[in-house]
């Protein structure tokens, strides 16, 4: 096993009801005057925000809650929700929602506790040297962003628009309430975005530069794989299942937790290999795809093009996932690739980018994503094989 440094300092409170702890809980963590950051209006409708502000008004804290933020967020919005804490007088930020909610709420904290700052500075290299604390409502299981040190938004104010993801310890929330029945009135798409979302999270560490003797790590890995195998279907064909939602958001949160990729060399400053979610990243950032559906579109493609550095990893993943018994390595890899299409497919998420984007993209579109994932040819993406502007390119047509 490789050496490690594992941090993980974030509270998690999980089960029926658990929202009502809001108040206790963002007291317990020096709030006195909380922003509340949410998306749409269905929170809203569902009494959801009007719950949470019970909870921290009977704990004596203020409120002011702030709607707005969407999928693939935009630091337009957290620019606008900063000025108004900052005006508020917010000491925390609790974000009531899904990942980019919480990616939201993150950037609202560094640019309030730093107004000397735009927020985009610490998404494009100014170091986040201080921040407000965070707290999470999780009311969609995906991004895994209640337990890591990640974050990511869009800057709409750019022509294109450019994506880009932050890693900081700054970024870790102080507490996760996870209550699945909040999930349960997601629309099934969404539901299958997010399964296939944790089970890139997973991959993305399994197939990072792996080292020998990394076995606990693996069993993890590889038995969160199987768990969101069984349950994101499930969870998919009925979403009151309270098993399968209760599992789907319990692997969200382990999925992102770093577990299943200690001891995993990778892109740094983080385990694994995290190719396929810049691949996807980029085609957001133009397209303003459905994060968990662009990472769907080009994993096989992914796979079929890196996969001959170690085609041993990729049948241990065929055989210790999904049970295959072929003996040949790149037979059982192929058949593990298919299998994961199959439970994409059993999740109604796309194998293409023709089915992603409802059109078959021209070479020039293509070449589009391409720059924007190099960051205009200036940077290399992945660990478990390095790939420059000509090897995405090549994985984009592939999966055209």
């Amino acid at each position: 096993m490789n050496r490690f440094t594992y941090y993980a300092p974030t509270e998690i409170v999980f089960g029926p009801g658990a929202e009502l702890q809001a108040g206790e809980l963002v007291k317990k963590y020096g709030g006195h005057r909380a922003l509340i950051v949410y998306g749409g209006q269905s929170a809203k409708k569902s009494g959801l925000i009007d719950r949470v502000t019970e909870s921290l008004n009977a704990s004596g804290i203020e409120t002011l809650a702030m709607g707005g933020v969407v999928p693939n967020p935009l630091v337009s919005t957290a620019r606008r929700m900063a000025q108004a804490g900052l005006e508020f007088g917010a000491d925390f930020i609790l974000g009531i929602g899904g990942g980019s909610v919480l990616d939201t709420a993150k950037g609202v904290a560094h640019a309030i506790a730093d107004p000397s700052h735009d927020i985009w500075d610490f998404w494009t290299g100014t170091k986040v040297e201080k921040s407000l604390p965070v707290g999470a409502v999780l009311t969609i299981s995906a991004a895994g962003s209640e337990t890591s040190n990640s974050s990511v938004l869009t800057n709409d104010e750019k022509n294109p628009p450019t994506k880009r993801g932050i890693n900081t310890d700054f970024n870790r929330c102080k507490f996760a309430i996870m209550n699945p029945e909040l999930t349960m009135t997601l629309p099934r798409y969404q539901i299958g975005a997010g399964a296939a979302d944790i089970f890139m999270h997973t991959s993305e560490r399994y197939f990072g530069e792996v080292v020998k003797g990394n076995h606990l790590t693996d069993e993890i890995a590889e038995g969160l794989f199987r768990d969101i195998i069984e349950y994101g279907p499930k969870g998919v064909q009925d979403p009151q299942d309270y098993e399968a939602m209760s599992e789907i958001m319990w692997c969200g949160s382990v999925s992102h937790v770093g577990l299943t990729g200690l001891g995993v060399k990778g892109e740094k400053p983080r385990e694994g290999d995290w190719a396929c979610h810049q691949l996807g990243m980029a085609i957001s950032a133009l397209y303003d795809s459905t994060h968990g559906a662009t990472l769907t579109a080009v994993w096989a493609a992914w796979c079929r093009y890196v996969m001959g550095k170690d085609i041993a990893r990729f049948a241990q993943f065929a055989r210790k996932v999904y049970g295959v018994s072929e003996a040949d390595d790149a037979k059982a890899a192929e058949e593990g690739i298919l299998r994961t299409n199959a439970f994409f497919r059993s999740l109604g998420m796309p194998l293409s980018l023709t089915e992603l984007l409802g059109h078959e993209p021209s070479d020039e579109e293509l070449e589009a994503i391409t720059t924007e994932c190099t960051f205009d040819r200036t940077r290399t993406i992945g660990a478990f094989r390095t790939l420059g502007y000509d090897d995405i390119l090549a994985i984009y047509k592939a999966c055209r």
